[in-house]
């Protein structure tokens, strides 16, 4: 018999970030603390012990900086300070405090690849003359060209926002003037992209990096982390050319995506965040076109962790899931990083809905008649599939409750730019940024003392509540703690080795979980990807650790016990 492991002792043993499970707060969605509708930073503070209880180790909180709000916070005006509505900064000095007092890291967001336009920089643009030494220091700072054609009026390129729309804007000063420069802005109009050349952004950014990592910060999350370089070249995009839409880093050999010479920002950043005692991480929002671009960014001198996109876009597909799962730990293992692993966040539709059948076989959108209790199934097998991959993981706020997109928002409450741009053709992301439910009884479902709700929540968002959750064994609040719990408890969970178990039946996907050594019990990670119960080989045990689904049963078959799982579910097993 194997001894028994510390396995706090054993996790201590290694970089707390390699396999640490992360939960994203959309801070305006959270938790309201003065009731004015919006999520706040003392809101958070109110809740941390919620966290605690669920049992992650690290809270990443989406932009809380000054912002005029025309990106949720995106659209940044000063990185140095708290915008007044979510608080202040003594308020996330305490909220560092606290959440440290929990053993709860803190991961804040930075957005380097733009401003907003009320930043100062890009206000020092507005009030300043072509030609002037203030002029050319200040759009010097932006990706600011002069325009194409014989009077300037056609854009420098025919690059497009990921927003919709044109990427160029033309600029257009304070007091009126049109000038012969268009701006770039890869997102809204209001995102002026900055210029990474520009020896004054690098300075900026890295002295951005220290005033918050004084202050406790144990990371950053980057957003965008692959668009920070840009082909100087300024080419043209074969748009015609591309298999799908044009969407973040899903653009092969886009111009402005994936630039080798992004990384050398990066291992300038390593190196200030190794300067600190603990040394402080990032992770990046970091799409690739290939799993080997993407581990490009993991290598030892840049970042320590990026979000893995392919597998979020793989949706239900065991073929794509296996696929993805394979590329992205042979490429990390070849740069000594462990993979990240993330189903939903603040900009996709939530997987609960996203994962449902449709009667037509198509995606699901706001006009497709869907399955909510299946999808709904199918996300809580594949998340604890998920969390029994080697790495780290990201969950995203009510996905622990189970919350589904919501579709039917009327278009006044809507302030997502994307629904903007695209002159309400895109529902844009809205719908998985509805404050959260936290009571069955009280004014908006407890997110405040108010009736205030800066996005209106469904008439039905009781049942998914934190209060009739957290005491139900059935829920999805407490599938979620229970599989936090016990992934804590196995020394064979997190970061290590996995290899792929080949006995499995057909729509069984199934890998098996062991220490570096060895030298402790195994564990077998399988889900049911049939819509048929499936019974699992004697070899696998019938000890199930945990399930996602009360629809588990062991038998005994020819003096061997199986176990038996039902369709669309998940299982760890004590192999």
């Amino acid at each position: 018999m194997n001894a028994p492991v510390d396995v706090c002792a054993y996790r201590q043993s290694r970089p707390w970030w390699r396999d640490a499970v992360v939960y994203q707060v959309y801070p305006r969605s959270f938790a309201d603390a003065n009731g004015d509708g919006i999520g706040d930073l003392p809101g958070i503070i109110e809740r941390l012990d919620y966290l605690v209880d669920l049992g992650v180790d690290a809270v990443w909180i989406s932009p809380f900086y000054t912002s005029p709000l025309h990106d949720g916070g995106y659209d940044v005006a000063d990185f140095r300070d708290v915008d007044e509505r979510l608080g202040t900064l003594a308020d996330i000095d305490a909220l560092i405090e606290q959440a440290h007092a929990r053993n709860l890291r803190v991961i804040m967001d930075i957005v380097p690849n733009h401003t907003s336009n009320e930043h100062r920089w890009f206000q020092e643009v507005l009030h300043s003359e072509p030609g002037s030494p203030t002029w050319e220091e200040s759009s010097s700072r932006f990706m600011i060209r002069l325009g194409k054609g014989k009077d300037h009026n056609e854009p420098p390129t025919n690059w497009r926002s990921v927003f919709h729309g044109p990427g160029w804007s033309r600029l257009v000063l304070a007091n009126g003037t049109i000038t012969d420069y268009w701006y770039l802005h890869l997102f809204d109009s209001t995102q002026p992209d900055v210029d990474w050349t520009n020896p004054q952004v690098r300075a900026e950014f890295e002295d951005i990096l220290r005033f918050w990592f004084d202050r406790g910060v144990d990371g950053f999350r980057i957003d965008v982390a692959h668009g920070l370089a840009k082909d100087q070249q300024l080419p043209d995009m074969d748009y015609a050319s591309l298999p799908q839409s044009e969407i973040l880093g899903l653009a092969p050999g886009a111009p402005y995506w994936d630039q080798d010479e992004v990384h050398e920002i990066y291992r300038e950043w390593r190196a200030i965040a190794d300067t600190y005692d603990p040394p402080r991480i990032f992770c990046g929002e970091t799409w690739a076109p290939t799993a080997e671009r993407l581990a490009l960014y993991q290598r030892p001198d840049e970042l320590h962790t990026s979000f893995n996109f392919d597998y979020l876009a793989a949706g239900w597909d065991a073929d794509k899931m296996r696929a993805s799962i394979d590329a992205t730990v042979a490429n990390h293992l070849k740069v000594g990083a462990p993979p990240t692993w993330v189903l939903s966040n603040h900009d996709v539709v939530r997987h609960a809905t996203r994962f449902s059948p449709t009667s037509d076989g198509t995606a699901v959108s706001a006009t497709s008649h869907f399955d909510a209790q299946r999808g709904l199934r199918r996300a809580q097998a594949a998340t604890v599939f998920m969390l029994g991959l080697p790495g780290s993981a990201y969950l995203y706020q009510g996905e622990e409750l189970g919350l589904p997109e919501v579709f039917d928002l009327p278009g006044e409450s809507r302030q997502d730019p994307v629904w903007k741009r695209s002159k309400g053709t895109d529902l844009g992301r809205d719908g998985c940024r509805v404050p959260l439910p936290w009571s069955d009884n009280e004014p908006n479902y407890g997110f405040g003392p108010t009736n205030a709700s800066w996005l209106p929540q469904p008439a039905d968002w009781a049942n998914f509540s934190v209060a009739q959750q957290k005491d139900n064994d059935a829920s999805t609040w407490r599938m979620y703690q229970r599989a936090l719990e016990q992934r804590r408890r196995e020394p064979a969970l997190g970061d290590g080795p996995m290899v792929w178990v080949d006995d499995a039946p057909e729509g069984v996907l199934a890998l098996k979980r062991f220490t570096n050594d060895g030298d402790q019990p195994s564990v077998v990670i399988a889900v049911n990807m049939s819509e048929e119960a499936q019974q699992l080989p004697s070899s696998w045990g019938a000890d199930a650790l945990l399930a996602s689904s009360a629809d588990v049963a062991a038998v005994t078959i020819d003096e061997s016990e199986h176990l038996v799982i039902g369709p669309e579910t998940a299982v760890w097993l004590r192999a």
